[in-house]
């Protein structure tokens, strides 16, 4: 009983410490969405300023120059044995990885601004990413808890409450059949 109990209180804490965490994930969360916004619309809007002075197809035929980035090292840390994700450090600092023959500061633009975006989608991925796994261990430590103070531990309640009773009675019979034995040996 006291082992269920105390798993019980641990599980608890555990809980309180994850949704601690998860709260810190969900205001980053907020915050990045609004930024990624923005970015976004801002490198959406580079990008038509780049189509409109060099043309559409001179953009596309630029963009295929640039290297698709595949040098992400996502890290692991643990909070009270859930891993979260961490991706360590920054990219590069930009670089345009195309030739400045046909291209406009237009492009450029389009091009730090896309880079911004990429970075900040990085980060929003770690940080969902993040959210989900602690709303899921969450979940799974809540029906734990549940369990043991639902299921278990009134169960052990029941069981000690039986045993006792049980002993109660045996003590009662003892000491009725030693009354009955006093009884009978002073009579003879």
């Amino acid at each position: 009983m006291a082992m269920a109990q105390s798993g019980h209180d641990l599980l608890d804490q555990k809980r309180q410490v994850l949704m601690m965490e998860l709260v810190h994930y969900i205001d980053s969360a907020k915050k990045l969405q609004e930024d990624v916004s923005k970015v976004f619309k801002d490198a959406y809007e580079a990008l038509q300023k780049a189509n409109i002075s060099l043309g559409i197809d001179t953009v596309e035929d630029i963009s295929e120059s640039v290297p698709i980035t595949s040098n992400i090292t996502v890290r692991l840390r643990s909070v009270m044995g859930v891993e979260l994700p961490r991706i360590p450090g920054q990219s590069p600092p930009p670089r345009p990885e195309y030739g400045f023959v046909r291209t406009s500061s237009a492009l450029d633009d389009c091009y730090l601004k896309f880079y911004r975006v990429k970075e900040l989608t990085r980060r929003l991925a770690e940080v969902e990413t993040s959210i989900y796994r602690l709303a899921q261990a969450i979940k799974k430590t809540q029906k734990r808890a549940n369990a043991l103070q639902n299921i278990v531990i009134p169960g052990f309640d029941e069981t000690i409450r039986f045993i006792t009773d049980a002993l109660e009675e045996k003590e009662r019979e003892e000491f009725v059949r030693l009354k009955v034995i006093k009884r009978a040996s002073t009579k003879r």
